[in-house]
Protein backbone atom coordinates (compact mmCIF):
# COMPACT_ATOMS: atom_id res chain seq x y z
CA UNK A 1 0.00 0.00 0.00
CA UNK A 2 1.30 3.42 -0.94
CA UNK A 3 2.04 5.85 1.83
CA UNK A 4 -0.46 8.69 2.32
CA UNK A 5 0.85 12.22 2.71
CA UNK A 6 -0.74 15.59 3.26
CA UNK A 7 -0.64 18.41 0.78
CA UNK A 8 -2.31 21.41 -0.79
CA UNK A 9 -3.29 21.75 -4.43
CA UNK A 10 -3.50 24.70 -6.76
CA UNK A 11 -6.06 25.02 -9.59
CA UNK A 12 -4.65 25.05 -13.10
CA UNK A 13 -5.62 24.89 -16.78
CA UNK A 14 -4.23 22.00 -18.83
CA UNK A 15 -4.59 20.48 -22.21
CA UNK A 16 -4.24 23.10 -24.88
CA UNK A 17 -3.61 22.51 -28.59
CA UNK A 18 -1.97 25.63 -30.00
CA UNK A 19 -2.19 27.41 -33.36
CA UNK A 20 -2.73 25.20 -36.38
CA UNK A 21 0.39 24.30 -38.36
CA UNK A 22 2.23 21.06 -39.18
CA UNK A 23 3.69 18.92 -36.40
CA UNK A 24 7.28 19.91 -35.76
CA UNK A 25 10.10 17.38 -36.18
CA UNK A 26 10.79 17.13 -32.48
CA UNK A 27 7.27 15.82 -31.90
CA UNK A 28 7.22 12.98 -34.39
CA UNK A 29 6.00 10.70 -31.61
CA UNK A 30 2.65 12.54 -31.73
CA UNK A 31 2.34 11.80 -35.44
CA UNK A 32 3.16 8.14 -34.71
CA UNK A 33 0.57 8.07 -31.93
CA UNK A 34 -2.14 9.44 -34.19
CA UNK A 35 -1.20 7.08 -37.04
CA UNK A 36 -1.69 4.07 -34.76
CA UNK A 37 -5.14 2.69 -35.73
CA UNK A 38 -5.59 1.07 -32.33
CA UNK A 39 -5.42 4.52 -30.71
CA UNK A 40 -6.94 6.84 -33.29
CA UNK A 41 -9.19 4.73 -35.50
CA UNK A 42 -12.21 7.02 -35.11
CA UNK A 43 -10.42 10.33 -35.49
CA UNK A 44 -10.97 12.60 -38.46
CA UNK A 45 -7.24 13.30 -38.42
CA UNK A 46 -5.44 15.84 -40.62
CA UNK A 47 -1.71 16.16 -39.89
CA UNK A 48 -1.73 19.79 -41.03
CA UNK A 49 -4.18 20.78 -38.28
CA UNK A 50 -2.02 19.96 -35.30
CA UNK A 51 0.72 21.57 -33.29
CA UNK A 52 1.67 20.41 -29.83
CA UNK A 53 4.64 21.23 -27.65
CA UNK A 54 6.39 18.83 -25.28
CA UNK A 55 9.74 18.93 -23.52
CA UNK A 56 12.43 16.67 -24.87
CA UNK A 57 12.48 14.65 -21.65
CA UNK A 58 8.69 14.52 -21.31
CA UNK A 59 7.11 11.23 -20.25
CA UNK A 60 4.81 11.65 -23.26
CA UNK A 61 7.78 11.24 -25.63
CA UNK A 62 8.74 7.92 -24.07
CA UNK A 63 5.15 6.76 -23.62
CA UNK A 64 3.69 7.62 -27.05
CA UNK A 65 0.18 7.20 -25.67
CA UNK A 66 0.43 3.47 -25.08
CA UNK A 67 2.63 2.68 -22.06
CA UNK A 68 0.70 4.83 -19.52
CA UNK A 69 3.90 5.97 -17.83
CA UNK A 70 2.01 8.84 -16.15
CA UNK A 71 -0.02 6.30 -14.17
CA UNK A 72 -3.35 7.06 -15.86
CA UNK A 73 -5.44 4.23 -17.25
CA UNK A 74 -5.92 6.03 -20.60
CA UNK A 75 -3.96 8.67 -22.46
CA UNK A 76 -5.67 12.08 -21.96
CA UNK A 77 -3.90 13.39 -25.06
CA UNK A 78 -5.68 10.80 -27.20
CA UNK A 79 -9.04 11.79 -25.71
CA UNK A 80 -8.36 15.49 -26.33
CA UNK A 81 -7.08 14.92 -29.85
CA UNK A 82 -10.10 12.81 -30.65
CA UNK A 83 -12.48 15.59 -29.63
CA UNK A 84 -10.46 18.25 -31.41
CA UNK A 85 -10.25 16.51 -34.77
CA UNK A 86 -13.94 15.62 -34.69
CA UNK A 87 -14.86 19.30 -34.23
CA UNK A 88 -12.10 21.04 -36.24
CA UNK A 89 -13.95 20.88 -39.56
CA UNK A 90 -16.93 22.66 -37.96
CA UNK A 91 -14.83 25.57 -36.71
CA UNK A 92 -13.53 27.16 -39.91
CA UNK A 93 -13.44 30.90 -40.49
CA UNK A 94 -14.51 33.86 -38.34
CA UNK A 95 -18.29 33.55 -38.74
CA UNK A 96 -20.16 31.00 -36.65
CA UNK A 97 -23.78 30.27 -35.91
CA UNK A 98 -25.43 27.68 -33.73
CA UNK A 99 -27.83 26.95 -30.89
CA UNK A 100 -26.44 28.39 -27.64
CA UNK A 101 -27.40 25.87 -24.84
CA UNK A 102 -27.67 28.65 -23.35
CA UNK A 103 -24.17 29.05 -21.99
CA UNK A 104 -21.93 31.98 -21.05
CA UNK A 105 -18.50 32.31 -19.52
CA UNK A 106 -16.91 35.09 -17.48
CA UNK A 107 -13.14 34.87 -17.13
CA UNK A 108 -10.99 35.97 -14.21
CA UNK A 109 -7.64 36.83 -15.82
CA UNK A 110 -6.96 40.58 -15.55
CA UNK A 111 -9.71 41.13 -12.94
CA UNK A 112 -11.47 43.61 -12.67
CA UNK A 113 -11.12 43.86 -16.47
CA UNK A 114 -12.26 40.43 -17.68
CA UNK A 115 -13.49 38.69 -20.81
CA UNK A 116 -17.17 37.72 -20.89
CA UNK A 117 -19.30 36.24 -23.62
CA UNK A 118 -21.36 33.32 -24.92
CA UNK A 119 -20.52 29.64 -25.41
CA UNK A 120 -21.86 28.68 -28.83
CA UNK A 121 -21.49 25.34 -30.67
CA UNK A 122 -21.50 25.37 -34.51
CA UNK A 123 -24.57 23.15 -34.69
CA UNK A 124 -28.34 23.63 -34.78
CA UNK A 125 -30.03 21.00 -32.64
CA UNK A 126 -31.17 20.58 -29.05
CA UNK A 127 -28.02 21.64 -27.19
CA UNK A 128 -29.74 22.19 -23.83
CA UNK A 129 -27.65 19.48 -22.15
CA UNK A 130 -24.35 21.02 -23.31
CA UNK A 131 -24.31 23.42 -20.35
CA UNK A 132 -26.40 21.47 -17.83
CA UNK A 133 -24.15 19.33 -15.59
CA UNK A 134 -27.20 18.05 -13.70
CA UNK A 135 -27.89 15.87 -16.76
CA UNK A 136 -24.33 14.58 -17.23
CA UNK A 137 -24.06 11.94 -14.51
CA UNK A 138 -23.30 8.59 -16.11
CA UNK A 139 -21.77 10.04 -19.27
CA UNK A 140 -18.19 9.06 -20.12
CA UNK A 141 -15.30 11.50 -20.14
CA UNK A 142 -15.20 11.07 -23.92
CA UNK A 143 -18.85 12.16 -24.24
CA UNK A 144 -18.40 15.17 -21.94
CA UNK A 145 -15.18 16.34 -23.59
CA UNK A 146 -16.76 15.68 -26.99
CA UNK A 147 -19.75 18.00 -26.72
CA UNK A 148 -18.00 20.57 -24.53
CA UNK A 149 -15.14 20.92 -27.03
CA UNK A 150 -17.68 22.21 -29.57
CA UNK A 151 -18.51 25.24 -27.43
CA UNK A 152 -16.77 28.27 -28.93
CA UNK A 153 -16.25 31.06 -26.43
CA UNK A 154 -16.77 34.57 -27.73
CA UNK A 155 -14.73 37.08 -25.70
CA UNK A 156 -15.67 40.69 -24.96
CA UNK A 157 -13.52 42.82 -22.65
CA UNK A 158 -15.47 44.47 -19.83
CA UNK A 159 -15.01 45.97 -16.36
CA UNK A 160 -16.87 43.87 -13.77
CA UNK A 161 -18.46 46.94 -12.13
CA UNK A 162 -19.30 48.76 -15.36
CA UNK A 163 -20.75 45.87 -17.38
CA UNK A 164 -24.13 47.57 -17.84
CA UNK A 165 -22.39 50.35 -19.80
CA UNK A 166 -20.39 47.96 -21.98
CA UNK A 167 -22.63 47.92 -25.01
CA UNK A 168 -24.82 45.56 -26.94
CA UNK A 169 -22.61 42.47 -26.73
CA UNK A 170 -22.79 42.46 -22.93
CA UNK A 171 -26.56 43.04 -23.01
CA UNK A 172 -26.92 40.04 -25.33
CA UNK A 173 -24.68 37.92 -23.10
CA UNK A 174 -26.95 38.66 -20.13
CA UNK A 175 -29.96 37.83 -22.28
CA UNK A 176 -28.48 34.41 -23.02
CA UNK A 177 -27.55 33.77 -19.39
CA UNK A 178 -31.15 34.24 -18.27
CA UNK A 179 -32.72 32.21 -21.10
CA UNK A 180 -34.63 29.05 -20.29
CA UNK A 181 -33.81 27.09 -23.47
CA UNK A 182 -31.36 27.08 -26.43
CA UNK A 183 -31.16 30.28 -28.46
CA UNK A 184 -29.97 30.67 -32.06
CA UNK A 185 -26.88 32.88 -32.11
CA UNK A 186 -24.65 34.26 -34.87
CA UNK A 187 -21.11 35.28 -33.97
CA UNK A 188 -18.76 37.46 -35.97
CA UNK A 189 -15.27 36.94 -34.56
CA UNK A 190 -12.18 39.12 -34.94
CA UNK A 191 -10.10 36.07 -35.78
CA UNK A 192 -10.46 32.34 -36.24
CA UNK A 193 -11.06 30.51 -32.91
CA UNK A 194 -7.85 29.22 -31.37
CA UNK A 195 -7.97 25.43 -31.22
CA UNK A 196 -7.90 24.53 -27.53
CA UNK A 197 -9.72 22.59 -24.86
CA UNK A 198 -9.69 24.28 -21.45
CA UNK A 199 -9.80 21.86 -18.52
CA UNK A 200 -10.12 22.82 -14.86
CA UNK A 201 -11.33 21.07 -11.73
CA UNK A 202 -13.67 23.95 -10.85
CA UNK A 203 -15.33 24.72 -14.20
CA UNK A 204 -16.75 22.57 -16.95
CA UNK A 205 -14.42 22.13 -19.97
CA UNK A 206 -15.02 24.21 -23.08
CA UNK A 207 -13.43 24.55 -26.49
CA UNK A 208 -11.84 27.29 -28.65
CA UNK A 209 -12.13 31.02 -28.06
CA UNK A 210 -11.80 34.27 -30.02
CA UNK A 211 -12.54 37.99 -29.50
CA UNK A 212 -16.04 39.03 -30.50
CA UNK A 213 -16.71 41.62 -33.19
CA UNK A 214 -20.49 41.44 -33.01
CA UNK A 215 -23.27 39.04 -32.12
CA UNK A 216 -26.84 38.49 -33.20
CA UNK A 217 -29.24 36.73 -30.83
CA UNK A 218 -32.67 35.49 -31.87
CA UNK A 219 -35.71 35.88 -29.64
CA UNK A 220 -35.28 34.18 -26.29
CA UNK A 221 -37.51 33.36 -23.37
CA UNK A 222 -36.23 34.06 -19.88
CA UNK A 223 -36.60 31.75 -16.91
CA UNK A 224 -39.54 33.32 -15.05
CA UNK A 225 -38.05 32.87 -11.57
CA UNK A 226 -34.66 34.28 -12.58
CA UNK A 227 -36.38 37.13 -14.43
CA UNK A 228 -38.26 38.09 -11.26
CA UNK A 229 -35.02 38.16 -9.24
CA UNK A 230 -33.29 40.16 -11.99
CA UNK A 231 -35.83 42.96 -11.90
CA UNK A 232 -35.95 43.06 -8.09
CA UNK A 233 -32.96 45.28 -7.43
CA UNK A 234 -33.91 45.71 -3.77
CA UNK A 235 -33.27 41.99 -3.15
CA UNK A 236 -29.75 41.12 -2.09
CA UNK A 237 -27.85 38.46 -4.05
CA UNK A 238 -27.81 35.83 -1.29
CA UNK A 239 -31.57 36.02 -0.83
CA UNK A 240 -32.08 35.79 -4.59
CA UNK A 241 -29.90 32.68 -4.84
CA UNK A 242 -31.60 30.96 -1.90
CA UNK A 243 -35.09 31.81 -3.10
CA UNK A 244 -34.40 30.52 -6.62
CA UNK A 245 -33.04 27.25 -5.31
CA UNK A 246 -36.10 26.78 -3.10
CA UNK A 247 -38.29 27.39 -6.16
CA UNK A 248 -36.59 24.45 -7.88
CA UNK A 249 -34.26 26.34 -10.24
CA UNK A 250 -31.23 24.25 -11.24
CA UNK A 251 -28.02 25.20 -9.46
CA UNK A 252 -26.26 25.59 -12.82
CA UNK A 253 -28.82 28.16 -14.01
CA UNK A 254 -28.45 30.13 -10.78
CA UNK A 255 -24.67 30.08 -11.12
CA UNK A 256 -24.87 31.29 -14.73
CA UNK A 257 -27.13 34.23 -13.84
CA UNK A 258 -25.03 35.05 -10.76
CA UNK A 259 -21.91 35.31 -12.94
CA UNK A 260 -23.44 38.00 -15.21
CA UNK A 261 -24.47 40.22 -12.30
CA UNK A 262 -28.17 39.40 -12.46
CA UNK A 263 -28.75 39.53 -8.69
CA UNK A 264 -28.32 41.95 -5.84
CA UNK A 265 -28.92 45.57 -4.97
CA UNK A 266 -28.75 47.80 -8.02
CA UNK A 267 -25.57 49.67 -7.11
CA UNK A 268 -23.78 46.52 -5.94
CA UNK A 269 -24.26 44.33 -9.01
CA UNK A 270 -21.14 43.18 -10.82
CA UNK A 271 -19.85 40.38 -13.00
CA UNK A 272 -18.45 37.37 -11.17
CA UNK A 273 -15.92 35.08 -12.89
CA UNK A 274 -17.55 31.75 -13.65
CA UNK A 275 -15.25 29.67 -11.44
CA UNK A 276 -15.99 31.99 -8.49
CA UNK A 277 -19.73 32.06 -9.12
CA UNK A 278 -19.94 28.25 -9.05
CA UNK A 279 -18.42 28.05 -5.58
CA UNK A 280 -20.24 31.16 -4.34
CA UNK A 281 -23.66 29.76 -5.21
CA UNK A 282 -22.87 26.33 -3.71
CA UNK A 283 -21.66 28.07 -0.56
CA UNK A 284 -24.63 30.44 -0.23
CA UNK A 285 -27.23 27.71 -0.70
CA UNK A 286 -25.58 25.19 1.61
CA UNK A 287 -24.87 27.76 4.32
CA UNK A 288 -28.56 28.63 4.44
CA UNK A 289 -29.42 24.95 4.71
CA UNK A 290 -27.07 24.47 7.66
CA UNK A 291 -28.90 26.98 9.81
CA UNK A 292 -32.13 25.00 9.38
CA UNK A 293 -30.46 21.61 9.78
CA UNK A 294 -29.05 22.60 13.18
CA UNK A 295 -32.61 22.90 14.53
CA UNK A 296 -33.64 19.35 13.53
CA UNK A 297 -33.35 16.18 15.67
CA UNK A 298 -30.34 13.95 15.10
CA UNK A 299 -30.56 10.77 13.04
CA UNK A 300 -30.63 7.64 15.21
CA UNK A 301 -28.22 5.32 13.37
CA UNK A 302 -24.92 5.33 11.51
CA UNK A 303 -25.37 5.51 7.74
CA UNK A 304 -23.10 4.86 4.78
CA UNK A 305 -23.96 6.02 1.24
CA UNK A 306 -21.89 5.11 -1.82
CA UNK A 307 -21.27 6.23 -5.42
CA UNK A 308 -18.63 5.50 -8.06
CA UNK A 309 -18.33 7.56 -11.25
CA UNK A 310 -15.42 8.53 -13.55
CA UNK A 311 -13.15 6.42 -11.31
CA UNK A 312 -14.04 8.61 -8.31
CA UNK A 313 -15.17 6.45 -5.38
CA UNK A 314 -17.33 8.28 -2.82
CA UNK A 315 -18.30 7.02 0.64
CA UNK A 316 -20.53 9.30 2.72
CA UNK A 317 -20.69 8.63 6.46
CA UNK A 318 -23.49 10.12 8.58
CA UNK A 319 -23.21 9.89 12.36
CA UNK A 320 -25.97 10.50 14.96
CA UNK A 321 -24.40 13.64 16.37
CA UNK A 322 -24.89 17.40 16.14
CA UNK A 323 -24.14 19.07 12.81
CA UNK A 324 -20.57 18.85 11.62
CA UNK A 325 -19.16 18.42 8.14
CA UNK A 326 -15.88 17.23 6.68
CA UNK A 327 -14.68 16.66 3.12
CA UNK A 328 -11.74 14.34 2.50
CA UNK A 329 -10.03 13.56 -0.81
CA UNK A 330 -7.36 10.98 -1.62
CA UNK A 331 -5.59 11.45 -4.96
CA UNK A 332 -3.67 8.51 -6.37
CA UNK A 333 -0.42 8.89 -8.36
CA UNK A 334 -1.20 9.71 -11.98
CA UNK A 335 -4.30 11.77 -11.14
CA UNK A 336 -4.71 15.49 -11.82
CA UNK A 337 -3.51 16.85 -8.48
CA UNK A 338 -0.89 14.15 -7.93
CA UNK A 339 0.73 13.58 -11.34
CA UNK A 340 4.29 12.60 -10.40
CA UNK A 341 4.46 11.41 -6.78
CA UNK A 342 4.61 7.73 -5.90
CA UNK A 343 2.46 8.35 -2.82
CA UNK A 344 -1.26 8.85 -2.37
CA UNK A 345 -2.00 12.43 -1.28
CA UNK A 346 -4.81 13.02 1.23
CA UNK A 347 -6.57 16.40 1.69
CA UNK A 348 -9.09 17.31 4.37
CA UNK A 349 -11.10 20.26 5.64
CA UNK A 350 -14.00 20.49 8.06
CA UNK A 351 -16.39 22.61 10.10
CA UNK A 352 -18.14 22.14 13.41
CA UNK A 353 -21.56 23.18 14.64
CA UNK A 354 -20.63 26.88 14.47
CA UNK A 355 -19.62 26.64 10.80
CA UNK A 356 -16.49 28.16 9.28
CA UNK A 357 -15.28 31.70 8.55
CA UNK A 358 -12.45 30.92 6.11
CA UNK A 359 -12.43 29.49 2.59
CA UNK A 360 -11.99 25.71 2.57
CA UNK A 361 -8.51 24.64 1.45
CA UNK A 362 -10.01 21.84 -0.65
CA UNK A 363 -11.74 24.46 -2.77
CA UNK A 364 -15.04 24.29 -4.61
CA UNK A 365 -15.46 20.54 -4.11
CA UNK A 366 -16.01 21.19 -0.39
CA UNK A 367 -19.06 23.40 -1.00
CA UNK A 368 -20.47 21.32 -3.86
CA UNK A 369 -20.58 18.23 -1.66
CA UNK A 370 -21.95 20.21 1.29
CA UNK A 371 -24.87 21.37 -0.86
CA UNK A 372 -25.75 17.78 -1.81
CA UNK A 373 -25.56 16.68 1.83
CA UNK A 374 -27.77 19.57 2.88
CA UNK A 375 -30.45 18.63 0.35
CA UNK A 376 -30.97 15.23 1.96
CA UNK A 377 -30.97 16.44 5.57
CA UNK A 378 -33.42 19.23 4.75
CA UNK A 379 -35.70 16.72 3.02
CA UNK A 380 -35.60 14.38 6.02
CA UNK A 381 -35.63 17.23 8.57
CA UNK A 382 -32.75 15.58 10.39
CA UNK A 383 -29.36 16.61 11.74
CA UNK A 384 -26.11 14.62 11.52
CA UNK A 385 -22.35 14.84 11.54
CA UNK A 386 -21.33 14.08 7.94
CA UNK A 387 -18.05 13.06 6.34
CA UNK A 388 -17.68 12.87 2.56
CA UNK A 389 -14.73 10.64 1.65
CA UNK A 390 -13.41 10.47 -1.91
CA UNK A 391 -10.77 8.35 -3.60
CA UNK A 392 -9.74 9.70 -7.03
CA UNK A 393 -8.09 6.94 -9.07
CA UNK A 394 -6.00 7.12 -12.28
CA UNK A 395 -9.09 6.42 -14.41
CA UNK A 396 -10.05 10.05 -13.71
CA UNK A 397 -7.70 11.12 -16.49
CA UNK A 398 -8.66 14.79 -16.71
CA UNK A 399 -10.74 17.29 -14.70
CA UNK A 400 -14.31 17.89 -15.85
CA UNK A 401 -15.44 20.37 -13.20
CA UNK A 402 -16.65 20.49 -9.62
CA UNK A 403 -20.13 19.44 -10.76
CA UNK A 404 -19.03 15.79 -10.75
CA UNK A 405 -18.49 15.98 -6.97
CA UNK A 406 -21.95 17.47 -6.41
CA UNK A 407 -23.62 14.91 -8.69
CA UNK A 408 -21.63 11.97 -7.31
CA UNK A 409 -22.70 12.84 -3.75
CA UNK A 410 -26.27 13.44 -4.91
CA UNK A 411 -26.26 10.03 -6.59
CA UNK A 412 -25.00 8.37 -3.42
CA UNK A 413 -27.66 10.07 -1.28
CA UNK A 414 -30.43 9.04 -3.67
CA UNK A 415 -29.66 5.38 -2.83
CA UNK A 416 -30.88 3.56 0.25
CA UNK A 417 -28.24 3.87 2.95
CA UNK A 418 -26.46 1.01 4.66
CA UNK A 419 -27.39 1.36 8.34
CA UNK A 420 -25.31 0.31 11.34
CA UNK A 421 -25.65 0.39 15.10
CA UNK A 422 -22.04 1.33 15.77
CA UNK A 423 -19.41 3.56 14.22
CA UNK A 424 -17.01 0.62 14.14
CA UNK A 425 -19.35 -1.31 11.83
CA UNK A 426 -19.80 1.68 9.53
CA UNK A 427 -16.05 2.26 9.30
CA UNK A 428 -15.48 -1.42 8.54
CA UNK A 429 -17.77 -1.11 5.51
CA UNK A 430 -15.96 2.01 4.27
CA UNK A 431 -12.59 0.35 4.83
CA UNK A 432 -13.66 -2.61 2.68
CA UNK A 433 -14.65 -0.28 -0.20
CA UNK A 434 -11.46 1.81 -0.16
CA UNK A 435 -7.89 0.80 -0.95
CA UNK A 436 -6.46 3.16 1.66
CA UNK A 437 -6.59 1.61 5.17
CA UNK A 438 -9.33 3.13 7.30
CA UNK A 439 -6.77 4.02 9.97
CA UNK A 440 -5.15 6.52 7.64
CA UNK A 441 -8.52 8.20 7.04
CA UNK A 442 -9.08 8.34 10.81
CA UNK A 443 -5.63 9.86 11.40
CA UNK A 444 -6.44 12.66 8.94
CA UNK A 445 -10.08 13.24 9.99
CA UNK A 446 -10.98 15.76 12.69
CA UNK A 447 -14.60 14.59 12.95
CA UNK A 448 -13.72 10.89 13.18
CA UNK A 449 -11.14 11.52 15.87
CA UNK A 450 -13.70 13.57 17.74
CA UNK A 451 -16.34 10.83 17.45
CA UNK A 452 -13.96 8.04 18.43
CA UNK A 453 -11.96 9.64 21.20
CA UNK A 454 -13.97 12.62 22.54
CA UNK A 455 -16.54 11.74 25.18
CA UNK A 456 -19.86 13.61 25.23
CA UNK A 457 -22.12 14.30 28.23
CA UNK A 458 -24.74 11.96 26.75
CA UNK A 459 -22.20 9.13 26.83
CA UNK A 460 -22.06 9.39 30.64
CA UNK A 461 -25.85 9.70 30.93
CA UNK A 462 -26.30 6.36 29.13
CA UNK A 463 -24.28 4.53 31.83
Amino acid sequence: MRRVTGGKRNAKVIGQVKKQKPVSNDNQWVRQLLDDPSLAADMNYNKNQLVTKTKANSLCVACKGGKFLCGKTRCPLVVRFNSYFRSATLLQGTDLDGACPPGVFVGRIGYPHVYAGPLVPPIHEDTSSYDEPESWFGKSIDEIVGFRSLLVRGKHRVHVKKFEDSGKIMDQTIDLALSVSPVDVELSLKKKPAAALVLDDQIQPFGPSAPLKKMRVSNSRWDKHIQKAYFDDDLNASEAVTSLFQDGTLVTKIQRAFSVGAFGLKKQRRLVPTRWSITAVDSIISKGMMEKIKTFPEINEYRVYESNYLDNRFEILMMPREWGYEAMEAWYPGTIWNPSSTDVVLFSDWEGFDGRTTYASIGGCYYAARLAVGELLIKERRQASVIVLREAHPGYIMPVGVWQVRENVRNALHQKPLKYNTLKEALARIGNQFQIPIKQWIDKSSLLQNALFQKRITDYLRK
